[in-house]
């Protein structure tokens, strides 16, 4: 039932310390807040002693020194998350977990807080990534030096310590590009200072009456989902002293940094960063992305980064060989747009043009699974053992409908180290000494728990059972692979799932859903959504349409200027095909519902048939004329999907929108969308409910506050239940 959200749990975020401890991010509901709460627990690798190992409510992000002796991991507070260690005596740590009795060291104050990090080999340093600017003020601080006490008992004098650090600033120490960027004109340099400062003013909680001014953007795309308007700030790269409390600032400038990595000697750090010296270039345009590599003594930048890539990828991960003499890259060379392969390529450390490794290799790398019940988490590197790297190098990939770790070889073998049934493996990482993969996976009968494999033999381990005793109240169904050809020929996968305890000769109605992306894949895991459908007594039917990663290059890039056409045959024609293998479906009875891509292919179908008695749309697309100009994604997402933009393509894009064929929609269509939708923004929701209404067609609109795209996935919770019971009433209504 929708209500069933308040009891599940999610884990996510693993990290393998020397000894064998294994820390995580356990999430939960806390439904009296109306919100979340996350704590980092610890288990041992053979499944034992898991109890709480922080005691704040916000915690996340774990990361094990390399000698194991302290944890870093990321608190959230007013502001943004703040950098956190935490000391663990070594061997005694699988014992010694009472979090009161471990002091959480704080070592940031950042205005806009800290985003991702990374250990030094030496443990004497972190590097991170933050959106620090002009605002921060660089005095000194002792930094570090103080302590929280982290725990459920905490005491008052610690809790008073906590908020004073919260108004002190780190000690920044300017590094070489700080003052001034040699490839920014001083011109620009005090534009863009200004720039800021009138943004940091105007988006001020409290601004000043008397000096409140309008908010200038001069970027091609001045808002992203997730993190609303741009405040004119860039994330940088810093590097904090442990010992002393000194933060270094190791780059600026005008562009954004990302996925920090120390070279394996610890004298180099590299990163992500898109980067123009040409103003003649848009970066927000741009379609590649480079790694920098800049040299440190003693933790401060040694001159200015250098780019070590050929500007022909996008590059999202890359991590170090063991012997730090190359590069290892997941990128996408952009041919097909975001239905581009992100595939591996090598590179020498000191800098040369990428090489593809395993070059025939046809699949997706990265998890591009979407689901309702996976925690929060970003893209992942590739790994090595450092042990034994000649066994090749550690990467997820996407692959007809799952997610599994898979190990490939530079000669292109490629062998799952994970597997069996359906599974989606979100998360993973390596324990230290190479033996075990660790993951954050679903499978189809349970919400996300972390599993260790052994590489070796293969053995597996499930070493959490946070949902085991809630699943024990649930009556949980296990969804069916089916797969059938298309007419013009491609093979089609999906899954039919039914309710239980269906009577012998009972029709009951059938609801097909289609996924967003288009570029991403269903898979047959535990789902939130499907479960709820299926309890409420439809059959659910979702597939993997052309266009969908998880089947090779050229299924992937199939829908690319093909709107309406194979994808939404392939989405029908997996309807006859229930109905024609399940006797049990009133074909009389069907419905339709989707998101985000899937609600443009929604609103596309309904107008197009009458076959469907009732759908939802919700995060959807009605005007690609309007999407290309509002959508933080607009430009690349329209040109690629239907392929053209708004002022050359005006009537292909206008003949593409379900907006301009609303008037023959007949089937009852509920919109739902969320206010702070910046990727599909809820005007599409609105010209869309308008036109039906002045139609005199059926739909309702529901909008959510304070909601973005992802509404469904990690919303808040009263908002994700309210999202559930709406669709079950519309589905009950009219079906």
């Amino acid at each position: 039932m929708p209500d069933d959200l308040y009891g599940y749990q999610w884990v996510s975020q693993p990290s393998v310390s020397p000894y064998g401890l294994v820390a995580y991010v356990n999430q939960t509901v806390d439904r009296e807040k109306n919100d979340y709460a996350t704590h980092i627990r610890a288990v041992a690798l053979d499944g034992s002693g898991d109890r709480r190992l922080t005691g704040g409510d916000k915690d996340s992000a774990p990361s094990w020194s390399p000698d194991g002796s302290r944890l870093a991991f990321l608190r959230a507070a007013e502001g943004g998350k703040q950098l956190y260690t935490v000391p663990v005596e070594g061997e005694a740590a699988e014992s010694d977990l009472d979090p009161s009795s471990h002091p959480a060291v704080k070592h940031t104050a950042l205005t806009r807080g800290v985003n991702a990090f990374v250990w030094s080999p030496d443990g004497r340093y972190i590097a991170f990534t933050s959106r620090a600017g002009a605002d921060v003020e660089r005095q000194p601080a002792p930094a570090g030096t103080g302590s929280e006490q982290s725990g459920d008992g905490e005491q008052r004098e610690h809790q008073a310590q906590g908020e004073r650090q919260l108004q002190e600033k780190p000690q920044i120490q300017e590094g070489p590009q700080l003052q001034e960027n040699p490839q920014v004109q001083p011109q620009h340099q005090a534009q863009h200072q200004a720039q800021h400062q009138a943004q940091h003013q105007a988006q001020s909680a409290h601004p000043d009456p008397a000096t409140l001014r309008g908010r200038i953007f001069d970027r091609t795309t001045p808002k992203a989902e997730g993190s609303g308007w741009w405040d004119g700030l860039y994330s940088q790269l810093f590097v904090l002293e442990l010992e002393t409390g000194r933060i270094m600032q190791v780059t600026s400038g005008p562009w954004d940094v990302s996925a920090p990595l120390w070279s394996p000697d610890g004298e180099a750090l590299s990163f992500v960063s898109k980067r123009v010296t040409d103003e003649r270039l848009d970066a927000d345009l741009l379609h590649f992305a480079d790694v920098y590599t800049v040299k440190l003594g003693g933790g401060e930048p040694i001159g200015e980064p250098v780019k070590i890539t050929a500007s022909n990828l996008l590059i999202s991960q890359f991590a170090y060989t063991p012997d730090g003499q190359r590069l290892t890259l997941i990128a996408s060379d952009r041919k097909y747009g975001s239905g581009s392969h992100n595939r591996l390529y090598t590179v020498p450390a000191a800098g040369g043009t990428p090489e593809p490794f395993a070059p025939g290799l046809d699949m997706q790398l990265g998890n591009a699974a979407l689901g309702d019940m996976k925690s929060a988490g970003a893209s992942q590197s590739p790994l090595y053992d450092p042990h034994h790297p000649q066994l090749g190098v550690y990467v997820l990939g996407t692959d007809h409908g799952n997610v599994n770790v898979y190990r490939i070889g530079e000669t292109g073998a490629c062998e799952p180290v994970t597997g069996g049934g359906e599974i989606d493996v979100y998360q993973y990482t390596l324990s230290p000494d190479g033996r075990y993969v660790v993951t954050a996976a679903l499978t189809a009968e349970r919400p996300g728990e972390l599993y260790r494999v052994d590489v070796r033999t293969g053995e597996e381990l499930r070493l959490t059972r946070h949902n085991d005793a809630f699943l024990a109240e649930l009556d949980v169904r296990t969804p069916e692979r089916i797969a059938f050809k298309a007419s013009d020929g491609p093979g089609i996968h999906g899954w039919l799932l039914k309710p239980a305890g269906l009577p012998q000769g009972a029709k009951i109605p059938l609801i097909l859903q289609i996924h967003g992306g288009p570029h991403a894949m269903y898979t047959g895991v535990f789902s939130h959504e499907m479960q709820t459908l299926a309890a409420l007594g439809y059959a659910v039917l979702w597939v993997n349409p052309r266009g969908s990663m998880g089947y090779g290059q050229d299924f992937a890039k199939a829908c690319r200027g093909d709107f309406g056409g194979g994808d939404c045959r392939d989405l029908l024609e997996a309807v006859d095909y229930a109905l024609a293998a399940f006797d049990f479906i009133d074909e009389t009875r069907l419905g339709i519902g989707g998101g985000s891509y899937g609600g443009v292919m929604t609103n596309w179908i309904v107008a197009h048939t009458n076959r469907f008695r009732a759908a939802v749309t919700h995060r959807s697309i009605s005007n690609w004329l309007s999407m290309y100009g509002t959508s933080d994604i607009g430009i690349s997402y329209v040109e690629g999907v239907i392929g053209g933009n708004s002022q050359e393509h005006a009537e292909l894009l206008w003949s593409k929108s379900p907006l301009a064929h609303a008037h023959r929609i007949e089937t009852p269509l509920l919109i739902l969308h969320g206010e702070n939708d910046y990727r599909t923004p809820i005007s599409q929701a609105e010209e869309l409910y308008t036109a039906l209404k002045r139609y005199g067609k059926t739909t309702k609109l529901i909008r959510y506050p304070g909601s973005n795209h992802t509404l469904l996935k990690s919303g808040k919770p009263s908002l994700r239940v309210d999202s559930f019971e709406q669709v079950n009433a519309w589905f009950g209504q009219y079906l």
